[in-house]
C-alpha cells in the first residue's frame, strides 16, 4: 500500500495537516512515538491550551524571513480557526491579550477534535511508532521507517510532512529527528536555541533573587530590539513570568535586559507629591503603596527606604527613580530545552514553499510547525 501523505508526529500540527488532508479524501498515516497525541497541546496554557491569538500578525513572530509568515497567515487566518473549532463545538473564550482558549478551560476538549476528526475521515494514527529514517526510491516513493514494539516497519507514501516538533521538553518525546531529516536532504537550518524560557542568574546577585522567590511584579522588561509589559516572576534560579518568558525569546547570551518596575507611574512623581504633602512618609510606606512588603524590604539593598520622604537628597530621588524606572539585570543564562516552550531557528523558510511548506529541493517532503524557523510569542501565537 502506498499512502498519499504519512505526517510524522501528533501535535497541533501534525493533527491539524492529518486532519485536512483526510478531509480531502487523501489516504493518510500519522505517526506519533508517544502512547497518546497532542502531549504538547494538553500541557499549554497550563492544562486549557490558548489555541490562537486575536492580535496574530507577522510581527508576533521571529523567523529570519517576516515576509514567509505573511504569506502564510493569509492562507490560514485567525478567524480560519475559530470558525474550525467552533464548526467542531468548541467556543473560545478571551481571557487577556487576545488569548483564546476553549470555553471549558480544557485542552482535552483541543485534542479531542482532531481525534473525532481524523476517525470520522478514516485516517490512520498509530501511537507509540518511533520513526528512524525517511528516504526517497528510486520511484520517487517516500520510505518511512518506523519502530513499534520492538520490531521495525516500513510504510511507503507519495508525501511526507515533518510534525515532529523541536528540541524542548524532552519527557514528552522532543528530538532533533526533523532537523536531522531536513540535513539529509541537505536543507539550510537556522541555528537553534531555547525560546519562551526563564532566565537564570549566578554570581553575587543570585540570593537576592532567591530571597524573592515566589514574588511576581507587573513590569516593563526590555532590551535593544523590544520590550513586554506583563508579569516577571522571581525564581529559585532567576527570573521568569510571561514577560521574561517572553524576551527570553529575543535575548543573547551576554545581553543585559532592563526592568521598568513601574511601568504606568512616575517615581519622579510620586516623590514630588510626598513633598508637596509634607514629605512625613518613609520611602519604604510610599513603595509599600505599589510593591509587596518583601519585594520593598529587599529594595534595602539598593536604597534608603528607612528615611523620610522630606529628608531624601537630589542624589537619593534620583537613585530612587533609577532603580525603579531601570532595573538592570544581566541573566548568565536560560533554564535549557526542558524548561523551554519552544525552539527559536531550524528549517530555513527559504527552502520551503510559502503557499505549501513544501520543500523546493525535494518534491513531496513538507515541514510545519515547530521545527521550521518560525517562532511566536507566548499566547497561542504558536498554536495559530
Amino acid at each position: 500500500m502506498v499512502y498519499d501523505a504519512v505526517i510524522i508526529g501528533a501535535g497541533a500540527c501534525g493533527l491539524m495537516c492529518g486532519v485536512q488532508a483526510a478531509a480531502l479524501g487523501k489516504k493518510v498515516l500519522v505517526l506519533e512515538k508517544n502512547d497518546r497525541a497532542g502531549a504538547k497541546i494538553l500541557i499549554s496554557g497550563g492544562g486549557r491550551c490558548n489555541y490562537t491569538n486575536l492580535n496574530n500578525t507577522s510581527e508576533n513572530f521571529i523567523s529570519e524571513d517576516k515576509s514567509f509568515c505573511e504569506e502564510v497567515f493569509k492562507q490560514w487566518t485567525v478567524k480560519d480557526s475559530i470558525d474550525f473549532f467552533e464548526n467542531n463545538g468548541i467556543i473560545g473564550k478571551e481571557k487577556v491579550l487576545g488569548q483564546l482558549f476553549p470555553e471549558s478551560n480544557n485542552a482535552k476538549d483541543v485534542v479531542s477534535v482532531f481525534l473525532n476528526l481524523l476517525r470520522k475521515y478514516k485516517a490512520e494514527l498509530k501511537l507509540n511508532s518511533t520513526v528512524i529514517g525517511v528516504n526517497k526510491n528510486e520511484a520517487q516513493i517516500f520510505e518511512s521507517i518506523y519502530e513499534i514494539d520492538g520490531r521495525r516497519v516500513m510504510v511507503l507514501s507519495k508525501a511526507v510532512v515533518m510534525a515532529s516538533g523541536g528540541l524542548p521538553i524532552s519527557k514528552l518525546g522532543a528530538s532533533d529527528f526533523a532537523l536531522r531529516t531536513a540535513r539529509s536532504f541537505n536543507l539550510r537550518i537556522v541555528d537553534t536555541a531555547p525560546a519562551l524560557v526563564p532566565l537564570t542568574i549566578t554570581g553575587k546577585d543570585k540570593e537576592w533573587f532567591v530571597a524573592l522567590a515566589g514574588n511576581s511584579i507587573y513590569c516593563k522588561v526590555s532590551n535593544q530590539r523590544i520590550s513586554f509589559q506583563e508579569n516577571i516572576l522571581f525564581t529559585h534560579w532567576g527570573l521568569s513570568g510571561p514577560a521574561i518568558l517572553q524576551i527570553s525569546s529575543y535575548w543573547r547570551a551576554g545581553e543585559e535586559i532592563l526592568i521598568d518596575l513601574l511601568p504606568e507611574s512616575s517615581m519622579s512623581a510620586i516623590i514630588a507629591k510626598e513633598r508637596d504633602l509634607g514629605g512625613k512618609r518613609l520611602l519604604q510606606q510610599v513603595l509599600h503603596d505599589h510593591f509587596t512588603k518583601k519585594f520593598v524590604e529587599s529594595l534595602t539593598k539598593f536604597l534608603p527606604i528607612d528615611k523620610k520622604i522630606a529628608s531624601l537628597s537630589k542624589i537619593e530621588a534620583k537613585l530612587i527613580n533609577s532603580t525603579i524606572h531601570h532595573f538592570v539585570v544581566k541573566p548568565a543564562g536560560d533554564k535549557g530545552y526542558d524548561k523551554a516552550e519552544v525552539m527559536r531557528g531550524g528549517v530555513a523558510t527559504e527552502e520551503l514553499n510559502a503557499e505549501s511548506l513544501e520543500s523546493v529541493k525535494m518534491h513531496g517532503l513538507f515541514f510545519g510547525g515547530e521545527c521550521v524557523d518560525v517562532t511566536g510569542w507566548l499566547g497561542g501565537y504558536n498554536f495559530q
